[in-house]
């Protein structure tokens, strides 16, 4: 018996044996393989998530010039501005954390998706929630001096705020093809503004200039510093980070209200001349958002701002059918330009 175990115990012995000599021939090609084949996958997640993410803005955005116009009866808006950008800022935050609770119910609560924080980290989102108070108010306003292809085009001016801001506040570098391109954006900008036929240069007068400036300076450094502020812990779930966000965003909306609306609140409601158009372009305005940040946090504002000149075209040929706009020699190849400059800046980013 003891002579049949041992027997026995040689013989699993060569077979361990030999099963490694078999082994031996190929040691790490199953792992190297699925490595690679794991990273592959990785990326095309990630690629997917940027793509479907940088669509789905550029179709907002089209559509939200088109619903701002769309949402004035008789040139002015009968409703509350301030109470809209309350209620997009809520709807945003709404949606945050509906998203936060139902990743507690699968994941559970972790460090990266608890909502308590420190001060620290906090503190930071007064800033740029303040930017786009304003800013989210003169759009608005800018509708007095443009028309909504008009305004998509003034738009794009946020690419050269942006650009130079990130050199300036992130120390990222752009390629010479990338500043060209920033150029050409802007002769495409100033050429769908030409009108031949009016004795001003240009269709949109001074003050439509200046608040898309300011609108394109403020929506830069907003831009830049959310960006700054995303991705400075990239392991915090961005839910988290736009709850925060948007809170303070409520907040300032708040302050706006009592500021400017006070009285028309209490005497005629918070929901008063809302509409279905209003109702459709607050949601607009809340997914847009979501959509931002979501670039911000896994792109960056290179992608957002481009995605959004894209947007132009398509608002123009809407506005055709919506509004009467009509398709000028001067729009089309200011628009031309302009796609150009996309193309030229994706190419100047690929050979950075």
């Amino acid at each position: 018996m003891e002579y049949r175990k041992i027997k026995d115990q040689d013989k699993d012995g060569d077979a361990g044996e030999a099963d490694i000599e078999i082994l031996r021939g190929k040691p790490l090609s199953v792992p190297v393989h699925n490595m690679a084949a794991l990273v592959s996958s990785s990326d095309r997640s990630k690629w997917k998530i940027k793509s479907m993410v940088t669509i789905a803005l550029t179709v907002l955005t089209s559509s939200q010039a088109i619903l701002i116009a769309w949402s004035k009866r008789a040139g002015k808006y009968e409703y509350s501005v301030t109470t809209a950008n309350f209620s997009v800022e809520a709807l945003k935050c709404a949606i945050s954390l509906a998203v936060l609770l139902r990743i507690w119910r699968t994941e559970g609560v972790t460090e990266d998706n608890k909502l308590s924080t420190s001060l620290d980290e906090v503190i930071v989102y007064p800033i740029p929630a303040a930017l786009y108070l304003v800013k989210n108010l003169l759009q608005y306003y800018i509708f007095a001096y443009v028309n909504a292809p008009g305004y998509q085009i003034l738009k794009n001016l946020n690419i050269i705020s942006t650009g130079v801001l990130y050199r300036i506040i992130l120390k990222k570098k752009l390629s010479e093809i990338q500043w060209a391109a920033f150029i050409l954006l802007c002769a495409g900008c100033t050429t769908a503004q030409l009108d031949s036929s009016s004795d001003r240069v240009l269709q949109t007068p001074f003050q439509g200039w200046m608040m898309a400036i300011v609108m394109a300076l403020l929506s830069g450094l907003a831009g830049v510093y959310t960006e700054a502020i995303m991705k400075k812990r990239l392991s915090r779930n961005v839910n988290v980070q736009n709850f925060w966000l948007y809170i303070f965003g409520m907040l300032f909306n708040a302050i706006a209200i009592l500021v400017q609306d006070f009285d028309a609140v209490m005497n005629k409601g918070f929901f008063h001349g809302y509409s279905l158009i209003t109702t459709c372009m607050i949601i607009n305005h809340a997914l847009s958002g979501i959509a931002v940040s979501m670039v911000l946090k896994y792109a960056d504002n290179i992608v957002k701002v481009y995605s959004t000149s894209v947007a132009m075209l398509f608002t123009a040929v809407v506005s055709v059918f919506l509004f009467g706009f009509h398709l000028s020699l001067a729009f089309f190849l200011g628009s031309t330009v302009a796609s150009v400059s996309v193309y030229l800046h994706s190419i100047g980013k690929l050979q950075r």
